[in-house]
């Protein structure tokens, strides 16, 4: 439940912090000079053609967090001093950007709200570039345009470190629903702070004023500085500006329906190749790949990398090259019996698309206990980012699961919990993990495995979880634990339970078959006159049984389970869309 149109209480003050330029937290500090860059004269000369010059008088506040969407703005006389903001009217400076320097992070690639205010300091003389100038110069001036990416990227990752900045939650801890938002907030790379009522003076006075009922947790407040009551994560994308709005009149070529590696890949090559990209993620960008601690075999990161750095990285890549990307966006439905396809989400509104490539993944599967979902948020989960991590810091903690993402999450909470007691139903992990994880495993000692188990039931109370009963199903014999923290990593089923009945041919465990696997019969039946002939061939090896859809990634019959194998099968498709639209007749 939400209240879009509460505002906040006027006796809360401003709170300005009148300190210095606050050090950058040391493993950036090094790198001030890559999120702070000095342009050169010349530099400057080539931004001239992408942008307007303006002037601003001494105090106008030329950026509002919450507020102002814009580009890049380039002082070139006077200074602008940058600060952060929370919607409290708390504001800490971050920086001052003399002649040369330039205002923006990476929300500003896609016009989103800025994070920050700005304020002129004397009068300011600058030049203002729009978010689709911007991302036509980064690409334009390839080595400036590294520059210009590099320090968007550091100062995002400033205001995640400082976590301060975006919208601030307030609600007691161990609020069920104050863990989702969180979260969200995190998986998408967004700064937020939180604020317990009871600690906290602001909070508090914010309480008083909004009453809030045990349903209405947690308080949201935007950087707008609007108030919102347990919102749900659409809410809070539109809030942020992640949720976009979209104009349902619009035709797409590709319509991408799932960010995760595959997705996000698709939609980097199409972008770069000048197709317009509509990308829509119900959850976060990167999917079940951003929450994996560390990626060790994909080509060209001998060290590995966080699967949110990955993802990351290729979400920075998307909308440089101008993908429109939708978070929260659910799928509810593709409708095929019309061209352009369209994919209808779950708010009811429908986008139209020449192509749509179906990357929409797997969903978490769930061991039937009763009282599951009572605890989710509370004690179970279903990834193991640094927020769950730092939640069990000194404690036992069980995972359940033997696949590579399993292996990820014990090794990455072993280095904060007490024990982490891996749980498997099967003999032991070499059928289903990647041999390094194991070896990995093996040489960790916090880490300790029960093959032949499972959790038979859960118990709790308002608190959370607190006890976990464990059987051996050799043995039949039973056993308790007084355990907080239980992570879930056993599987997932395809997500293509929303096709409906759109025709698109699937396996017997409703993975999607494509290419030379699609059924002959319901190959002939989807075919449309007019768009695809009937005695036409499937052009491609990534194309369903419905022209014009493609699948590729974990949702694919056959498909290798990697983000590597995923990131290719989003490269491969984009040279098959083209083909599918030079193919299309002129008036479709």
């Amino acid at each position: 439940m939400a209240d879009m149109h509460l505002t906040p209480p006027q006796f809360v003050p401003e709170a300005t912090k009148d300190e210095a330029v606050p050090a950058l937290p040391s493993q950036l500090e090094s790198r001030r000079a890559q999120m702070f860059p000095q342009l050169t004269e010349a530099e400057i000369r080539k931004l001239q053609r992408f942008g307007t010059v303006r002037t601003f008088r001494n105090g106008v506040r030329i950026l509002e967090a919450g507020h102002t969407t814009f580009g890049m703005i380039v002082t070139l006389a006077g200074r602008i001093a940058i600060s952060r903001y929370d919607g409290l009217g708390n504001s800490w400076p971050i920086t001052e950007h003399g002649p040369g320097e330039f205002t923006a992070e990476v929300s500003q690639l896609s016009g989103r709200p800025t994070l920050v205010n700005g304020v002129a300091v004397g009068d300011v003389e600058a030049l203002v570039i729009s978010s689709e100038n911007l991302r036509a110069l980064v690409i334009a001036e390839a080595e400036l345009g590294e520059r210009i990416v590099r320090a968007l990227i550091l100062r995002r990752v400033g205001l995640l470190e400082a976590n301060s900045g975006g919208p601030v939650l307030v609600a007691p801890p161990g609020n069920q629903r104050l863990h989702q938002l969180q979260s969200f907030l995190s998986s998408n790379a967004y700064p937020h702070t939180l604020l317990d009522p009871k600690e906290d003076e602001q909070a508090r006075t914010l309480c008083e004023y909004y009453q809030p009922s045990a349903e209405d947790w947690p308080l949201v407040v935007c950087p707008d500085g609007s108030v919102k009551k347990n919102p749900t994560n659409a809410e809070m994308g539109r809030c942020l500006g992640l949720l976009p709005d979209l104009d349902g009149n619009k035709v797409w070529d590709v319509i991408v329906v799932g960010a995760g590696p595959g997705g996000l890949a698709t939609a980097v090559y199409a972008g770069s190749e000048g197709l317009s990209v509509l990308a829509l993620e119900q959850r976060a960008y990167g999917g079940q790949a951003a929450a994996s601690a560390r990626i060790e075999n994909y080509l060209g990161f001998p060290t590995g990398i966080s699967g949110s750095a990955l993802a990351g990285r290729a979400y920075v890549q998307a909308q440089k090259f101008g993908v429109e990307m939708a978070i929260p966006a659910a799928a509810a439905r593709l409708v095929c019996d019309t061209y352009p396809l369209e994919v209808q989400l779950a708010d009811g509104q429908r986008m139209k698309g020449r192509t749509v490539v179906l990357s929409c993944g797997a969903r978490y599967r769930k061991p039937a206990l009763d009282n599951l979902a009572e605890f989710e948020g509370r004690g179970v989960y279903y990834w193991a980012s640094r927020i769950e991590a730092n939640l069990c810091k000194t404690e036992e903690v069980i995972l359940v699961g033997g696949g590579n993402s399993a292996g990820q999450a014990a090794v990455f909470l072993s280095g904060h919990a007490k024990k982490v007691r891996m749980v498997i139903r099967g003999d032991g992990l070499k059928a289903t993990m990647s041999s390094y994880l194991i070896e990995r495993i093996r040489a960790t000692p916090n880490i300790v495995l029960d093959t032949h188990t499972e959790i038979v039931k859960l118990e709790g109370d308002d608190d959370g979880l607190k006890r976990v009963h464990l059987r051996n199903n050799q043995s039949g014999s039973e056993c308790a634990t007084d355990v907080c923290r239980v992570f879930l990593f056993v599987g997932a089923d395809p997500n293509t339970d929303w096709l409906g009945d759109c025709g698109v041919d699937v396996d017997p465990q409703g993975f999607i078959r494509t290419g030379h696997d699609v059924t002959k019969a319901q190959c002939k039946a989807n075919f449309r006159e007019g768009v695809y002939p009937p005695d036409q061939p499937l052009r491609a090896e990534l194309e369903t049984s419905v022209p014009g859809v493609f699948a590729i990634g974990d949702v694919r019959a056959g498909s290798t389970k990697r983000v590597a194998a995923g990131v290719g099968e989003g490269a491969q498709v984009v040279s098959q869309i083209h083909a599918f639209l030079a193919h299309l007749p002129v008036a479709v």
